[in-house]
Formats: C-alpha cells, structure tokens, sequence
C-alpha cells in the first residue's frame, strides 16, 4: 500500500513530503486511515532533535491523529508513535490496535484529532489537577493557545466564570466567542492592574516567566495555581512572602509523566463532554499535509489561535 507522509529525514532541516510503501500491520495493528493529525510545539522540537533526538531518522512525525479503522471513527494517540516508531503524518498508518480510542457521534474528527496532546492535558488540568467548580472564578493565562482555549470552553462548561488573559487586544473577540466571561489584554507587569475588580480563585499557567509571579499575586486566599507549561520563560520570580501568606497552593501538570492507559482512560472521560458540547476544541486551520512545514512556521511566529491540524486526505 502505498501512501503519501511527512518524513524528517535530518534534525533541523525541512520535512519532506514523499511516497512510500506502508507495509503490512502485525497480529496486534491495524491500518488507520488519516482522515487530520493534531500538530504540536512538541512535533516540531522532535524535529530540531530537542525532543528524542535519539529517535530512528528518517521517520514519519505525527504523534496523535483521527480517522476510520474497519469502518469506525477514532483517534489515536502516544504508544511511540511519531517517536519510536512512524506517526500519524501521513494519508495511512500502521498503528497499535490497543491505541485506538473510539470518536462519539458530535465531536467532529478534527477535533478528535486534538485530543490526544492539548485536550487531555485541558481535561485533566480543569477536571483533576484543579478541581474547578461553577464556584471558582478561572484566570487562563494564554487563553488563545491549544491548550488555553480549551481550558477557557471547559471550564465555561462547568460553570465558572471565566477571564482569559491575551497580549493582543485581536484576541478579545475571538476569546469572548469561545467561552472566556472576561478578557484581559495585558502583559505580566499589568495583570493586576486589567484584572481589577476580578478575584480569581484558579490560575491556569502555560507560560511561566513572569506570569507566574504575577499569578500569585492576583490569585485569592486559598487559591489553586496549575502550571502546565513555560512558553513565556523557563525561570521566574515567585513572591514567597505572598504565596504562604495566602495559602496558595502550587500544582503542576506533566502528561509525559502520565502512562499510555491513564491518558486514554482521561480522554474517554473528555470525549463525551465534547460531543455535549460542555469542552470545545477550537480549530484555528486544517492544512494540507503536504503544506506541513507551513504548519511549522506558524507555530514558530505564535500566529495560531486554538489548534493546528494536518489534512491528510486533501
């Protein structure tokens, strides 16, 4: 079977868009049909070699992904694929049977195919690591990002109010019509200031660097601080005298932590929420995959509001 895929065949060079034959799936695979694959910051650092740089080159990328198995929607995510293994860049895909997770009728498959990196990191922050209630009022610091944006539709689903932070005032509309109650357009030297009257009682920080400071600043007694990534800088300063004296708590999210069976588990808890429309996967753009580098680009210039997907099949 021949198919069409997105091959890095060296670190810090372009991918290539090629034919090659397939093969043949062993006793515990099955061929996936691509129909989008999720693209991630973490794709591209596996193809400057920042992320498993020991991993076999050439091979396909693509770590997470949707699309028709023997006549079902699903989607699939981890167990080495993209990685250790070929991924899901491509018009097909030997993939492990055990990783096929089934899609539900109203969540589309370009969402699905987002759900394997930022919506379940979005679940499992909002549902298990905070705790967020129709109670809590939810800052989301980088509201616009994959993750972010979903953060912002999840926890409007469950009820809380809901103010999402973004550096560019382009952003407000866009945020308000995904769900943030509030939108703050400020940096970290300002966020106490365009909070105002706000009281948050959740934190969730993609960004690091300063904001995180800022965070424990403007959070309420008791508040919870959830930190997921650092975007914005891997260091920052944290006033100590501030957070005990408000018996912050600090926790933090890392998916790579996580098994293969525990993130599936989470994702078919998150699923059903999509279809009901509690949680949303904004989908800034479905590119073709043979535009795959483009993907790349905009990812690099921080251009994308939501999530990026791969079509494969245009």
């Amino acid at each position: 079977m021949r198919v069409t895929a997105a091959r890095l065949v060296q670190h810090g060079q372009p991918l290539q868009v090629e034919e090659l034959e397939l093969g043949e799936p062993g006793g515990q695979e099955v061929i996936l049909d691509v129909a989008y694959s999720g693209v991630n910051p973490v794709d591209m650092y596996g193809a400057l070699g920042l992320v498993a740089p020991d991993a076999p080159v050439p091979r396909t990328l693509g770590t997470e992904g949707a699309g028709i198995v023997e006549g079902r929607r699903v989607m699939v995510r981890g167990y080495g694929l993209g990685t250790i293994r070929d991924g899901l860049w491509a018009t097909a895909a030997i993939v492990p049977r055990g990783a096929l997770i089934d899609v539900p009728d109203g969540v589309d498959l370009r969402a699905a195919a987002a759900m394997g990196i930022a919506g379940v990191t979005a679940w499992r922050t909002v549902t298990e690591v905070a705790q967020v209630s129709a109670d809590d009022t939810v800052l989301v610091l980088g509201a616009k990002g994959g993750v972010g944006s979903i953060v912002v539709s999840l926890a409007h689903g469950i009820g809380a109010a809901v103010v999402g932070q973004t550096g560019e005032a382009e952003n407000h509309d866009w945020l308000k019509a995904h769900g943030a109650d509030y939108v703050v357009v400020t940096d970290a030297a300002g966020l106490a200031e365009a909070l105002s009257d706000l009281r948050p009682t959740v934190v969730f920080d993609g960004l690091g660097g300063e904001f995180t400071g800022a965070a424990v600043e403007v959070l309420q007694p008791y508040g919870r601080l959830v930190l997921y990534g650092a975007s914005a800088g891997p260091e920052g300063l944290v006033p100590l005298r501030t957070l005990y004296r408000k018996s912050i708590t600090i926790r933090s999210y890392a998916g790579l932590l996580a098994s293969d069976e525990d993130l599936t588990a989470a994702i078919r808890q998150a699923l059903p929420a999509a279809a009901a429309g509690r949680m949303t996967v904004p989908i800034d753009a479905a590119i073709p995959l043979a535009q795959v580098n483009d993907a790349f680009e905009r990812i690099r210039r921080r251009t994308v509001r939501g999530k990026l997907v791969l079509d494969a099949q245009s």
